[in-house]
């Protein structure tokens, strides 16, 4: 289907500042103030720098909240980015709700109560991330996740995508043949394709070595 861009220029916009080049500034960012969050619920807090506000907007990581602090910033992220930033680009240590420091193993363990699903739902999310896509939440569209090549405000989503696990569904979507039909004429009606990703259990295992 392609990519549809919101307005004339985004393309060349899109193209002058790709999304890689602003992952390693935030990643770089993100280091050298070496940052720190906080497990909330099923959210991490952020507190930021008046660079890293901008950085994090760019690169589509998290949402900004308002609080009655003046002199600070914070982010509040997802599960998904959070552990991205965490474990895939090494530039964020999580503390949980005790206040102390985890390790990739403890965090994974700790997310993975709070979302059973989770080790499918990264797998995935990271895949796409890697590959430069903007992940969002597919909610809206009965989806997994809805994946962009580059910012939203530039573009729309290209793909709606929808997770499976081996012989079976994630999510109880694609079990019939008339499931993934119905799926598919959703995503030509909103002008998305339609990406399966099948996690394969072994796979997800040895991705991570912490399950």
């Amino acid at each position: 289907m392609g990519a549809r861009w919101k307005g004339k220029g985004s393309e060349a916009i899109a193209l002058g500042d790709p999304m890689s080049k602003i992952v390693l500034q935030l990643q770089s960012s993100l280091i050298q103030s070496e940052a720190q969050g906080l497990l909330c619920g099923c959210s991490v807090l952020l507190a930021v720098e008046a660079e890293q506000v901008d950085l994090l907007n760019r690169a589509c990581f998290g949402k900004l909240i308002t609080t009655a602090e003046k002199d600070k910033k914070w982010f509040q992220l997802g599960l998904d980015e959070a552990f991205y930033l965490c474990y895939s680009l090494k530039c964020l240590k999580i503390f949980g709700e005790d206040k102390c420091l985890l390790n990739d193993e403890d965090l994974w363990l700790c997310i993975k109560s709070k979302k059973a699903m989770f080790p499918d739902f990264y797998r995935a999310y990271s895949h796409l991330r890697m590959k430069n896509w903007v992940v969002k939440s597919g909610n809206r569209y009965g989806v997994d996740f809805v994946a962009y090549r580059h910012h939203p405000a530039l573009v729309h989503s290209e793909f709606a995508v929808v997770l499976t696990e081996g012989d079976g569904d994630t999510n109880g979507r694609s079990k019939m043949w008339s499931d993934i039909h119905c799926t598919t004429r959703l995503c030509g009606g909103v002008a998305k394709t339609l990406l399966v990703l099948n996690i394969n259990k072994m796979v997800r295992v040895l991705f991570l070595h912490l399950v």
